[in-house]
């Protein structure tokens, strides 16, 4: 029991010299981001691109839904190399639209250059002010709230967003 006692008691001291040692706030970088114009700006010209570039994919994917039931209706009254021509188009039209689809909408897509181009610098920019705000405040921690993080209990006097966007000029 007094071991135990011991233990509970350093473990006591531990966790009370590391509250007093850590300068804690938080932001949220989704509201941030959301209050500064040229993020929705760049967020609505990808999603006009994205929608475009899945329009162009959407019409070559009805154009092989229309050779395949063309096909289909056709088959059993074509010679076998005007078959295989076809079938051939239609396999290699499905090829291309992958191709497309992972050059657009992959991991190293260009909507993902896209998206680097025009909201990377948006996020250094805000990931530079938090830096600063941390350095002249001293801060040990700064969390986001908006991340994977789960924050059961904030409270808002840590919450240093407004000074982030005050800081950015917004």
């Amino acid at each position: 029991m007094k071991k135990n006692m011991k233990k509970l008691f350093i473990l006591l001291v531990l966790i009370n010299l590391c509250v007093q040692a850590q300068n804690i706030a938080y932001v949220d970088s989704r509201y941030i981001l959301e209050k500064i114009p040229e993020f929705n700006t760049a967020q609505e010209e990808l999603n006009n691109v994205s929608l475009e570039w899945q329009e162009e994919i959407d019409v070559l994917k009805e154009e092989i839904e229309r050779l395949y039931q063309k096909y289909q209706a056709e088959q059993y009254l074509l010679p076998e190399e005007t078959k295989r021509s076809r079938e051939e188009i239609i396999i290699q039209k499905e090829k291309e639209i992958k191709s497309l689809t992972k050059q657009r909408f992959g991991p190293d897509g260009e909507l993902y250059k896209k998206q680097d181009q025009l909201i990377k610098p948006i996020q250094d920019l805000i990931y530079g002010a938090i830096a600063d705000f941390a350095d002249k405040g001293k801060y040990d921690i700064i969390l986001d709230k908006s991340s994977d993080l789960i924050m059961l209990f904030s409270n808002e006097e840590l919450n240093k967003s407004d000074e982030i966007l005050e800081k950015l000029g917004y």
